[in-house]
């Protein structure tokens, strides 16, 4: 069968829609119609620094004259620049980089890995709201049910407990007073739901796909401690908080705690290449290279977009920037939550944001969420929401470069789409 244009739509294997994009610009992305979108979701979240990034392309081009592509069983500048610069970044405990990995979910999988070998332990703990990833093992391991459902033979040894979600606690408390009884309770599941050989416990220091669920002062803490005195490993998914989005380079850096790994991806490529590492602690070092080693992890050029954006984003003035802008959107949310009942919950950190939409009676709204992304996209923001649509959160994660005078549109627009949505 010959593809043309016309059906080109039905032999992607999976669902699309319409819209074609033909170019992106700083924040803004371009249709085949010239329709402009300002992405409020800065891609799939990775694009750090926008769409076509100058600075990032011409190191680029630069080093594609030389060398694209090398194996990791040698030393490329690149890579060993990339190494350096995350080992100088990173909080002191993390002094070893695991580049030979292509993705969040292969950097999650090996530093599970890595846990599993260097405790010679089993079980991994993990959120309701968790996603570690795409691959079998982190699909296994992340929360939501519905993601699981498909597959008959799913990786053993997941331990799930409840979020730090202080707005509809798990455990019916107020965060003033429950003493982090979600961290107190981890006991028991160790105790009565592990198969009594725990690893190590994987936490994004912020959820992202679960609904921007942002861990309560001293949360993390406690669970450091916890695991410290467990003998488990604590591993922080920062494949969506890392590198800047909060204000901070790392959101280990935000909240002052040092995991024993950080796993990294997605904003580390800056406008748009596939880059991810482990960070981790030098007595983690001893799980052989072969166990755990991708084609496409350290590539040469990806690892040059990842100096490029690391150089430019660790400067103070880009992340107070972030802090800068972050505090302005969500200024405006607050007031928009006044205005409008459906907003029940706003939170967020740099440009970490998420607002949470529920009925009337306070009950989670997936159906109205989803028509503010919808409504969104006729106003020109490109909005996701949470839980692949199943959730009642919308996020606002733009490219860390945006400007005052971008997020006032921004939140002009977002005006207008929830007045719609409120009359419709």
């Amino acid at each position: 069968m010959s593809i043309t244009t016309s059906n080109i739509k039905d032999s992607i294997y999976y669902e699309v829609n319409d819209t074609v994009f033909e170019k992106g610009q700083g924040v803004y992305v371009y249709d085949s119609k010239g329709n402009q979108y300002l992405d409020c979701a800065a891609g799939t979240f990775n694009l750090s620094l926008g769409y076509s990034n100058r600075e990032v392309l011409e190191s680029i081009k630069k080093q594609a004259d030389n060398l694209i592509h090398a194996t990791s069983s040698s030393q490329n500048e690149p890579v060993t620049s990339l190494v350096r610069q995350l080992v100088n970044l990173s909080p002191d405990n993390l002094t070893r980089v695991h580049p030979k990995v292509c993705s969040g979910s292969t950097a999650n999988e090996g530093a599970i890995k890595i846990a599993q070998h260097f405790t010679g332990k089993r079980d991994v703990i993990t959120l309701f709201r968790s996603h570690l990833g795409q691959s079998m093992m982190t699909t296994s391991l992340s929360g939501n049910a519905f993601r699981k459902k498909p597959f008959p033979n799913l990786f053993p040894g997941a331990v799930h407990v409840p979020d730090p979600y202080c707005h509809r606690c798990f455990y019916n408390q107020k965060k003033e007073d429950c003493a982090l009884l979600c961290v107190e309770k981890i006991n028991d599941f160790i105790e009565y739901s592990s198969s009594g050989s725990v690893a190590c416990m994987i936490v994004e220091p912020i959820s992202g796909n679960g609904g921007n669920i942002i861990s309560p002062p001293g949360y993390l803490d406690a669970l450091k401690k916890l695991c410290d005195e467990q003998g488990i490993v604590l591993i922080f998914d920062e494949i969506q908080t890392g590198i800047g989005r909060t204000g901070k380079m790392f959101a280990a850096d935000y909240f002052g705690v040092q995991p024993n790994m950080i796993t990294l991806g997605k904003g580390l490529g800056g406008t748009g290449f596939q880059i991810a590492a482990i960070l981790t602690e030098e007595k983690m070092v001893g799980l052989e290279g072969h166990h755990h080693s991708f084609t496409n992890g350290a590539n040469v050029l990806a690892a040059t977009a990842a100096v490029k954006t690391l150089e430019i984003i660790s400067q103070p003035e880009f992340l107070k920037n972030v802090e800068i802008v972050g505090n302005y959107i969500m200024s405006r949310l607050y007031k928009m939550q006044e205005n409008y009942a459906c907003i029940d919950d706003v939170r967020g950190v740099g440009l970490m944001i998420g607002v949470e939409i529920s009925d009337q009676e306070g009950n989670p709204d997936a159906k109205k969420t989803n028509q503010i992304a919808e409504c969104a996209k006729k106003h020109g923001l490109l909005i996701r929401t949470s839980r692949y649509g199943y959730g009642n959160v919308f996020k606002l994660r733009p490219p860390l470069i945006m400007t005052l005078a971008e997020a006032e549109w921004m939140c002009d627009q977002l005006e207008k789409v929830l007045l719609e949505v409120a009359v419709a």
